[in-house]
């Protein structure tokens, strides 16, 4: 196409343009090739501007860092989203304060909003990112959780641990409020279930890895325990360095720091497995920050529209989900558990030499030591 111009001479540009349609910048292009005697390569991925990790290669796993102790999952496990209760404009400055980012070269608010989006934490100001209630230790709380967890994930001697129970399952051809895929007629809830479960979870935030219990009987502080020892062999063989176990909970009835079998149960663990426990309680009516609390969230999305008619269904199921591309650890518990276990507080008073609790947060931070503390 250039030689061709070229042989037209002055105005041959636009001569094969109005006459041939021939695309002007493609001749300018070929007529390039001629004079240089190269070939030009077409570089589109160098032209336009450039994702703002490009120019911060760290961006986006230090907005994780920022966000993911503030985010919730959604507490009517409609949706497996993630939100955050911080706005992206209080995730920027926090870059900037912590991080070393300045202020003239730092993306701006909407490039934030952007990257929360595309990491699937999403800032939103409704209803369900509020607290129903709020006491006045929370936020103190909060700042407790987030410095305890922080300093765990990033410590080859620490290991953190999200327990907690989901709300009874039960078993038959219920609805629970969906459809059937399969188009079976399901019951409504007037009848009676054939069996009913509860499962109870152990989760690993830095891993992923969950382990799952469905039991018939009530979730106890002794079943709780008793599950931490069942996988204490796999959790220590994971982690040889581990001296300290952070548990996040959501101070339920059985897991509180005022449960005396609870914690009775814990130091006596601490005390055999010769390491060091602590407790990191979520606030009161926040328990849906709780990390476990996401996989129940992906688990009711998963099971959503299929009939539990079955405890071998229930299972199968559970067993089938995913979260952070890891399957669950399946189990069923057979063994009953008692409710109304409580020591005397003369026995109270042994475990408690073993406990220090933190000034002016005693219910929520609780250190639990191998031995008893003096001074």
């Amino acid at each position: 196409m250039a030689g061709v111009v070229d042989s037209i001479g002055r105005g041959g540009q636009r001569w094969v343009e109005t006459r041939l349609g021939w695309n002007r910048q493609l001749v300018r292009k070929g007529k390039g090739e001629l004079d240089s005697e190269n070939d030009i390569v077409d570089r589109f991925e160098l032209r336009g501007r450039k994702k703002a990790e490009k120019h911060f290669p760290s961006l986006l796993e230090d907005i994780r860092a920022i966000a993911d102790p503030n985010s919730q999952t959604d507490p009517s496990f409609r949706s497996t989203r993630l939100y955050v209760r911080i706005t992206a404009r209080e995730v920027r400055q926090r870059l900037i304060d912590r991080y070393g980012y300045k202020e003239d070269t730092m993306p701006c608010v909407r490039t934030i909003n952007n990257k929360l989006n595309q990491l699937k934490l999403h800032p939103r100001k409704v209803a369900k990112s509020k607290p129903l209630k709020k006491i006045a230790e929370t936020d103190a709380i909060f700042d407790m959780v987030h410095e305890i967890n922080a300093l765990a994930d990033h410590d080859p001697k620490q290991l953190r641990i999200s327990m907690d129970t989901k709300a009874a399952v039960k078993i038959g051809e219920f609805s629970r409020g969906g459809y059937c895929r399969g188009g079976r007629k399901a019951l409504d809830h007037d009848f009676k279930a054939d069996k009913t479960l509860v499962p109870f979870g152990i989760h690993q935030p830095s891993s992923g890895e969950t382990d799952l219990w469905f039991s018939e009987s009530k979730v106890t502080a002794d079943f709780m325990v008793d599950r931490l020892e069942e996988i204490w062999p796999r959790l220590l063989s994971e982690n040889p360095e581990l001296e300290i176990l952070v548990i996040n909970a959501d101070n339920g009835p059985e897991s509180s720091g005022s449960r005396t079998q609870w914690l009775k149960r814990l130091a006596d663990f601490a005390a055999k497995k010769g390491i060091v426990i602590q407790l990191a309680y979520y606030p009161p009516y926040h328990s849906k920050y709780n990390p476990v609390e996401r996989v129940w969230g992906i688990l009711e999305n998963h099971w959503s529209g299929e009939l539990l008619s079955s405890v071998d269904k229930a299972l199968g199921l559970a067993r089938s989900m995913t979260y952070k591309g890891v399957n669950p650890i399946v189990k069923r518990i057979s063994k009953l558990y008692h409710t109304g276990v409580r020591l005397t507080k003369k026995a109270m008073k042994e475990v408690e030499a073993q406990i220090i609790r933190l000034p002016g947060l005693e219910k929520w931070c609780l250190t639990i030591f191998p031995e008893t503390q003096t001074g």
